[in-house]
């Protein structure tokens, strides 16, 4: 049972009467009157047994966007069903709005739209809709907790989805397929064209020439089918906040755009999400859902709070990819857990592949150690300017042994990456 404002109203309407008259006959009176004004509301309320709920709508919403929801009641019932329906939800999810009347007539069905912007990655389920009927005289009703079982996955909002036109753009021109050819070298032959002034000399085909009157020269175009492997650091590093966001965040939409463009460019792409176990794969999808899996699973990545093992990492990866291809490991340039997890690892993976690191720089670093303005911000200055100093070191380490680094802050971190691709392609060295 479930009482009203009116109940509470009709209940100080009362008491005005006994405060009124003064009487214990009042009291009684009075009270007799409200308990049976209840009962006649209970009795007359739409039984809520004979109701049949459902939902339906989207199973994925990215994050920052809006899903609706649509719950379907039935009622069953001989009466019409008066009252207010509250869909349960948590707070992260979103939902509006959180309670709607009905007025569902007998034998009849209604529906309610619930709209969800999330504001955490994952799954979120819905919690069980509470359906109040209440009485012709609206002081009571009944209240019952109704399953209706419905998950939505909220996936990563791959917010340097903007930057993919131009990175586009950048490998029409590598490809030969934008009106502003750049007549560059690649690494895998296209076809032979006549010498124009201005080609490399390098480039000519001699042997061809010689059955020709003409000279021929080779164009070559940047390599296709090749394979990157992304493996994302979920370790404790990860969950540090840069720029507002977690560094897993900003490494998670870097890949994605990093993959969005090496599918169009023709490559596959992997994924290892791994700390200390292996948290996510997808591994040997096809070009055109691969982009989908990718998305799906980062969706459910959560940041552990444990030093990732490097030796998982490299294993991984050395198990899925046989044949030479890039590994872009985006994880801290911490110069602690690099010298004593990834450089003991790192000869033998870029002795087999080509290694990329990819690193979120934290901006407010380089603002601390420009800044002189008293003696607390001297010493600041000076403990920030020791971090760059050590994150310069390792990165320099690692480049001796062939590896590419791209330090970027979050917002940038997601182009550097592609341009870094790009410029990989464009020079055969996939």
């Amino acid at each position: 049972m479930a009482l009203t404002g009116r109940a509470a109203l009709l209940a100080v309407a009362g008491a005005l009467l006994v405060l009124l008259f003064r009487s214990a006959v009042a009291v009684l009176i009075v009270d007799v009157a409200i308990v049976c004004a209840i009962i006649v509301d209970l009795t007359l309320a739409a039984s809520l047994r004979q109701l049949a709920v459902s939902r339906s709508g989207d199973a994925k919403v990215h994050l920052g966007q809006t899903g609706a929801i649509t719950v379907t009641i039935a009622n069953n019932g001989r009466r019409r069903l008066i009252g207010l329906v509250r869909d349960g939800w948590r707070p992260s999810a979103g939902a509006e709005p959180a309670r709607a009347t009905i007025s569902l007539p007998a034998g009849r069905r209604a529906t309610i739209t619930t709209t969800l912007t999330p504001t955490r990655r994952g799954d979120v389920s819905a919690g069980p809709l509470t359906v109040r009927s209440l009485g012709p005289l609206g002081l009571a009703g009944r209240q019952r907790n109704l399953p209706a079982p419905w998950t939505v996955r909220v996936l990563p909002s791959f917010l340097s989805r903007k930057h993919l036109p131009e990175k586009l753009a950048r490998l029409r021109e590598l490809d030969g397929q934008h009106k502003s050819l750049i007549r560059g070298q690649g690494s895998e032959f296209d076809s032979l064209r006549p010498y124009v002034l201005g080609d490399d000399v390098r480039s000519i085909d001699w042997r061809s020439s010689a059955r020709r009157a003409d000279v021929l020269i080779r164009t070559w175009r940047p390599e296709r089918d090749r394979r990157i492997v992304i493996v994302l650091d979920t370790g404790r590093g990860s969950a540090g906040r840069v720029g507002g966001i977690t560094r897993l965040d900003a490494s998670m939409d870097a890949a994605l755009l990093l993959t969005a463009l090496a599918v169009r460019a023709g490559d596959r792409v992997d994924l290892i999400a791994a700390d200390r176990r292996v948290r996510a794969r997808v591994v040997g999808a096809g070009r055109q859902e691969v982009l989908a899996s990718i998305t799906n699973e980062m969706a459910v990545l959560e940041s552990d709070l444990t030093d990732p093992d490097i030796t998982l990492m490299a294993a991984s990866v050395l198990s899925v990819a046989r044949q030479r291809c890039l590994v872009v490991l985006m994880t801290d340039l911490n110069p602690a857990a690099i010298n004593q997890g990834l450089l003991p690892h790192v000869q033998l993976l870029s002795s087999k592949h080509k290694v990329l690191v990819a690193a979120v720089a934290d901006p407010k670093v380089a603002e601390m150690a420009g800044a002189r303005g008293d003696v607390s911000a001297v010493y600041d200055a000076a403990a920030a300017t020791k971090a760059q100093a050590d994150r310069i070191g390792v990165s320099a380490r690692l480049r001796r042994h062939g590896v590419e680094i791209v330090d970027a802050p979050p917002e940038r971190l997601a182009p550097a990456l592609a341009d870094a691709y790009l410029s990989l392609k464009a020079a055969g060295r996939l």
